[in-house]
C-alpha cells in the first residue's frame, strides 16, 4: 500500500461500491516474461503464471478490481476457470479484497502466510494497524504457508519467503521464470511502505515490528533478483517498462532490473532507519 495518510484510508474505504479508486484504474494487461503477465488495474499489481496443469494468481486487489483482473485475463486468451491457486503478498484490502469473487469464479485454492490468513479469514478484522476499520470481503485460506515454503504447479515452483512489517504475515514471493531462452530471478516483492502513524520501535499491537522489519531487509538483501515485481506497479515503475516494451519489443527486456530492485531495498531501509531515529 502507497504511503497514505489515515485519514486518506477511510475516505478510499467510504467510496460507494464499484467506485474505482485513482490507484484502481482499468490498464492493459502486458507479458513480463514467456508464462508471466500482469493482469493488475493501474498500480495496484496481480500477476498471471500461466502452466500448462493450469494457471496461479498473485494478489486479488481491491472488491472491485475483481472485474478488471478477469477482463485482462480474458483479453489475454486464458480463462478464469484454468486458475487454480491464488496467491497474496499482504492481507490488506487493496490487495486481497478481490480474493472471495476470485475465489467464487475460479474455484480457486486459495493459500496465504498463516499470520496473514487470520485477517483474510476475517475480512480484515484486527489488522494491527487499521484496526477493524479497513475490511473486505472475507475468503477462506485453504492452506496456510510458513516461511520456505513451495507452492508448485506444473514445472512452476514458487517460494514463500516471510517479511513482515507492512503486514505481520507479508509474503515477497520467488521463482525461476524464462524469456527469450534465458532463466530469471524473479521477485514479487510484498511491501516495504511505513504507514503513518506506525511506530516501528514497537506498537502494543505488534510489539516485534522492529525485529521484523531489521530480519525482512536480511531477507530480501539476500534474495537473487534479476526480474522486479512489487504489490504495486509503482515500486518498479510498472507502467513505465510496459510501455517501453511495447515501443520496442525486439529491445532488452526492461523488467530486467536488479539494480533497480537493490535500490528500492536500500531505499526502504534507509526510509525505517530514519524511523528508528525518530523516536
Amino acid at each position: 500500500m502507497p504511503k497514505i495518510a489515515s485519514a486518506l484510508v477511510v475516505a478510499l474505504l467510504a467510496a460507494a461500491p464499484q467506485t474505482l479508486t485513482p490507484d484502481n484504474q482499468p490498464a492493459d494487461p502486458f507479458k513480463i516474461a514467456d508464462n508471466l503477465y500482469y493482469v493488475g488495474s493501474s498500480d495496484i499489481a496481480s500477476y498471471l503464471i500461466t502452466t500448462l496443469d493450469g494457471h496461479l494468481l498473485i494478489d486479488g486487489g481491491y472488491p472491485e478490481t475483481a472485474a478488471l483482473i478477469r477482463a485482462n485475463v480474458g483479453k489475454l486468451g486464458f480463462e478464469m476457470r484454468d486458475i487454480k491457486i491464488l496467491l497474496n503478498t499482504q492481507a490488506h484490502f487493496d490487495h486481497a479484497g478481490g480474493f472471495a469473487e476470485l475465489k467464487r469464479l475460479t474455484g480457486a485454492r486459495m493459500m496465504a502466510s498463516e499470520q496473514d490468513a487470520r485477517i483474510l479469514e476475517s475480512g480484515g478484522h484486527g489488522d494491527f494497524y487499521f484496526g477493524d476499520s479497513a475490511l473486505f470481503p472475507a475468503v477462506t485460506v485453504d492452506r496456510r504457508l510458513t516461511n520456505g515454503d513451495q507452492v508448485r504447479l506444473g514445472s512452476t515452483v514458487l517460494t514463500a519467503h516471510l517479511t513482515p512489517g507492512h503486514t505481520k504475515g507479508c509474503t515477497t514471493w520467488t521463482w525461476d521464470a524464462r524469456d527469450r531462452g534465458r532463466p530469471y530471478h524473479v521477485v514479487v516483492l510484498c511491501g516495504l511502505t511505513i504507514l503513518e502513524g506506525t511506530n516501528v520501535n514497537g506498537m502494543a499491537t505488534y510489539p516485534e515490528i522492529k525485529r521484523d522489519y531489521q530480519r525482512t531487509y536480511e531477507i530480501l538483501k539476500a534474495l537473487p533478483c534479476d526480474i522486479f515485481l512489487g504489490a504495486h506497479a509503482s515500486y518498479y515503475g510498472g507502467m513505465k517498462k510496459a510501455a517501453e516494451m511495447r515501443s520496442h519489443p525486439d529491445g532488452p527486456n526492461p523488467f530486467i532490473d536488479s539494480d533497480g530492485y537493490r535500490a528500492y531495498v536500500d531505499g526502504a531501509e534507509k526510509r525505517f532507519r530514519d524511523h528508528l531515529n525518530q523516536r
